[in-house]
């Protein structure tokens, strides 16, 4: 199995030295065997001397047995932190586009699902390598023996084996299914969670969500779980019965046909009656390694980034007076819609306000600028000079950010992920009016349950704690009162400007054109800069200009 495999190459040695325990603790418990068939039923000992080496044995056997299994694990767990640090890595440098093609349920789901299913798998994985291990040196020993019986009990064996495999490969089939339903499950979830105003407003919508989104797919979920769980119980029955069936087929053969003497038959059936719970374990335990495989198949059909264990350290560019979007195009995969050919120049210390209707282009405007998105054609230069394509983490180091869909961090940092400077974070908790609201302790945001407006606030005091050139702000003013709307306007812009920022602030209040150096225009995926009698009407009434 692929996941096997790569256990395999990232801890190859820790692998070998586990398999070395796993082979040891089979040895000792077939010695164990052999010593009760030698000692204490082909001839019985009557000294004292073989209870206490009995027991040695026995402590032997459990420290050995427990001391691989511990080891396997252990392995285990290293290689799923491994497994789930990567994971996490690997989102962190895959572009956003990527991320908001996958969404954050099926992520999500992967994160939790996918890796716990790999988590008890490993849990798991010491049972099953010590069924094959036991079984295997187990029917060595039982050769010595008697050869004969041996091929008739391997012949039951294998059918045996054989009827378990083509069971739990029933369960790997409804497994993968079941792992396609859970993403279905976890947006039901998200749906509920995330929409729960909405939904409970209009009950007549929620009804619909229930009955006809959730209960489909919670459904479908029952359905595959409860097959699933049927052939693997089936499986473990199948292999109970047909062990207890071995033993009284090995009698039969030993009295019946006289194979063997009973002293045999009896070693025998000890041996198999030694195995029964080994075998089953390792029956039990392979429907959670084929799960766990269809999680991992299900991790790498994300198509993230590859994992690259550093991250990387921008070169910052201070000096820089022009940036420019010469004929870059956007276009989303999934739909028409394309942005371009976008042709802009912003100088530094400009304040640029961006106009457009609903679906004009703005958001993706601002995702190309700030470089979360990349153009499939076109350039974007800084001062004349083409941002090189592998190397976009250079480019976005001139900005911070405040989206509309904004999420707030809990801990303020300046440039280069150093404490945010006390002195600009005092200053801008005044002019933010948050000085008395906001909790803070060592850089560290106490209380974030906080409304709407005032989250945005917090969201700006955090990009300009950051210390970069550019600042976007999409709609930041939207959530604030008339007042502080106002004040944004023709207080604190001002004095970004002052700080030395380049605002590029996507708005729809007319009212405050009047205070942008430059105002532009999407419609329809292009952009124009408005000036002269435009600029005007667009101060008189940009709603009818975005209609």
């Amino acid at each position: 199995m692929e996941l096997l495999i790569l256990v395999w190459r990232q801890y190859r040695w820790p692998f070998i030295s586990v398999m070395a325990l796993s082979l040891a603790s089979a040895a000792l418990g077939i010695g164990l065997i052999a010593f009760i068939n030698q000692r204490l039923i082909e001839t019985v000992d009557t000294t004292v001397m073989v209870l206490p080496e009995f027991l040695g044995l026995l402590l032997l056997l459990m420290v050995v047995t427990l001391g691989s299994q511990l080891a396997l694990t252990t392995l285990g767990h290293h290689f799923i932190y491994r497994l789930r640090s990567e994971f996490i890595k690997r989102i962190l440098d895959t572009h956003v586009e990527r991320i908001e093609q996958l969404g954050s349920a099926s992520l999500l789901a992967g994160l939790t699902s996918d890796i716990r299913n790999i988590t008890i798998a490993f849990v798991r994985l010491p049972e099953l390598v010590q069924g094959i291990i036991l079984t295997v040196g187990s029917a060595a020993y039982l050769a010595m023996l008697s050869t004969k019986m041996l091929l008739v009990t391997a012949i039951w064996m294998a059918v045996t084996i054989w009827g378990g495999f083509v069971l739990v490969a029933r369960v790997y089939q409804h497994m993968a299914t079941l792992r396609e339903t859970e993403d279905k499950l976890y947006n039901d979830y998200q749906t509920v969670l995330e929409g729960r105003k909405e939904l409970t407003l209009n009950r007549e919508r929620a009804e619909q969500i229930f009955q006809q989104c959730y209960i489909p797919d919670a459904k479908e979920y029952r359905h595959h779980i409860i097959r699933a769980d049927t052939f693997h119980l089936s499986a473990v029955n199948w292999s109970n019965i047909m062990m207890l069936g071995a033993i009284g087929l090995v009698f039969w053969m030993a009295n019946s046909l006289g194979w063997a003497d009973t002293n045999v038959a009896a070693t025998y059936s000890l041996t198999l009656l030694f195995l029964r719970t080994p075998l089953l374990s390792a029956v039990g335990a392979l429907p959670t390694l084929l799960t766990a495989q269809v999680a991992f198949n299900k991790l790498n059909k994300f198509a993230l980034a590859p994992y690259k264990p550093d991250f990387p350290q921008p070169k910052a560019f201070p000096d820089w007076k022009t940036l420019e979007l010469r004929n870059v195009v956007f276009h989303y995969q999934d739909n028409a819609f394309s942005v371009g050919p976008i042709n802009l120049t912003i100088h530094r210390g400009e304040l640029l306000f961006l106009i457009g209707g609903n679906g004009s282009g703005k958001s993706t405007l601002a995702m190309l600028l700030t470089g979360l998105y990349q153009p499939q054609s076109g350039t974007i230069l800084l001062d004349g000079q083409p941002i090189a394509a592998g190397q976009p983490e250079d480019y976005r180091k001139l900005f911070s950010a405040v989206f509309t869909d904004v999420w707030l961090f809990d801990r303020l940092l300046g440039p280069q992920g150093k404490p945010a400077n006390p002195a600009l974070v005092e200053k801008w908790l005044e002019h933010l009016k948050m000085t008395h609201k906001l909790e803070l302790n060592d850089g560290r945001i106490l209380n974030l349950k906080l409304s709407k407006g005032q989250k945005k606030r917090i969201a700006l005091l955090l990009a300009l704690a950051e210390e970069r050139d550019i600042i976007l702000l999409d709609e930041w003013a939207a959530d604030q009162d008339p007042h502080f709307r106002r004040e944004f306007y023709q207080v604190l812009l001002p004095l970004m400007q002052e700080m030395g920022k380049t605002i590029f602030a996507i708005s729809h209040d007319d009212h405050y054109f009047i205070h942008a150096d430059r105002l532009l225009e999407m419609r329809n995926g292009q952009l124009t800069e408005l000036t002269g009698d435009e600029r005007d009407a667009a101060s008189r009434d940009a709603v009818a200009r975005t209609a």
